[in-house]
Order: C-alpha cells, then structure tokens, then sequence
C-alpha cells in the first residue's frame, strides 16, 4: 500500500508540476508531440515505481499508417502499459469522468483523446463519429473493445463501435493481447502490485474493402487473436 501511495504522490505532482508547461506550450504552438511524450514517460516511470515491468512482443506488426489497436482489458494497468508499448502516438476513448479531472482532462482533450458517456447511446454514438474523424486526419486510436474491464481477467465479448470506426475511416486494425495486469491490479483493486505485464502486438488485419455489414465477422476474428495471444487463466469463459 506504500508503495501505491507514493505513486500516487508522483503522480499528482507530476501533473502540477510538469503537465502545465507543456499544456502551454501546445496551445500556443498547436504543436502535441512534446505533451504526448511527456505523459507517456510519466506514464511509463509511475509504474516503474510501481515495480511494474512491460514486456513487449511483436512491435514490428505496428504499421506506419493510422491504424487502430484494440486490446483486452483487465485492470486499470492496461492504458499505461500499452500506451507506453505502442511506437506511434495514439489517442484513446475514455470514460467521460476522466476528463472532469483538472489540468489531466484538458491534456486529454488536447492530446485528441474522445470522452464517452457510456449511459447515453446518442453520445456514445457522437464519440464514435468524433473518432472516425480523428482517425481520418491521421491520429491513430487504442480502444478497449470489451467496453469495460473484466473482473476475473478473461477475455469479455466484444462491442463493435472499435470495429465501426476502423471499417468507416478504412484502417486496418491492430489485435493486442494484454497479460498479466488482473495480478498487478485487479478490478476494484486499489493497491498496485509489483510484476510483469506482457504486451503482444499480432499482425495488423486490413479493413479495405469491407463495410460495416463487416463489423461482426471482425469482431470475431479480433477476438479470436486477441484470445490466442493470452494465457490459460485469461482465456474466454467457456
């Protein structure tokens, strides 16, 4: 528990301290890059201190061109983790709380992240659109398509609004299997333990050609990646 203290300690004042310059800097510049890149290191070096270690496997399957990863979600260890992962700047759709946060929402919405409100179907369906769009300028998403995360670490059904705007903005799509962050911090955990969380990048699936009466049988073979790359204990309820 300490040791989620003090984390939590660096945390705060890396975003009073830090954050705000380069919030500053990327209004007056309309220059990201440097905002991104400090949040990621900060990211990176809070689980660090954690004692949370990042394996990762198959970084050369990431495409140089807009994409978007999806990847299961068992702990809120997992955006840190995989954002530090991922080689290329990447954007996320997260939970409209989060955003309400001072100085960390407004880095949010400046970075291009897309707030959703999971209780409204109309607003769920306006960040989708919102999405699209951002991909389509060239900003590549990570989206947890299980829609929230599992409390026993298996993979969960998927919902499709990750495989729409991958299909509308005409992407290809970058299955990622996350493993071992329900032992660093489970659902409803919270304390962080140290350990090993592993990445694994598949190889990306292209969405050329397909339309949105697609978005099912993508679903499926995303899964079904996604499933191969996960430990038993993490495999999908039987």
């Amino acid at each position: 528990m300490l040791r989620t203290f003090l984390v939590g300690i660096f945390l705060l004042l890396y975003l009073l301290c830090v954050a705000p310059w380069f919030l500053i800097y990327a209004a007056i510049t309309a220059h990201i890059e440097p905002l991104y890149r400090v949040g990621v290191f900060g990211a990176r070096l809070a689980l660090r201190l954690a004692g949370v270690q990042i394996h990762v496997e198959g970084r050369e399957h990431v495409p140089a061109q807009p994409c978007v990863f999806l990847a299961n979600h068992a702990s809120n260890a997992d955006p840190p983790a995989v954002v530090a992962a991922i080689p290329k700047r990447v954007a996320l759709m997260a939970k409209k709380e989060l955003f309400r946060i001072p100085i960390f929402g407004r880095a949010l919405l400046t970075g291009g992240f897309v707030p959703v409100d999971r209780s409204d179907p109309e607003a769920a369906r306006r960040s989708v659109e919102h999405a699209i769009a951002r991909v389509r300028e060239g900003l590549s998403f990570l989206v947890f398509p299980e829609g929230t995360r599992s409390r026993d670490g298996r993979l969960q059904p998927f919902k499709k609004g990750a495989f729409v705007i991958a299909i509308a903005a005409g992407v290809p799509v970058v299955p990622i299997s996350v493993a071992g962050s329900q032992c660093v911090m489970p659902k409803g955990a919270v304390a962080i333990r140290p350990g090993t969380i592993r990445v694994r990048f598949h190889p990306a699936i292209p969405t050329t050609g397909m339309t949105l009466d697609d978005r099912n049988q993508l679903s499926r073979e995303v899964h079904r990646v996604i499933a191969s790359g996960l430990p038993k204990e993490q495999q999908p309820p039987s």
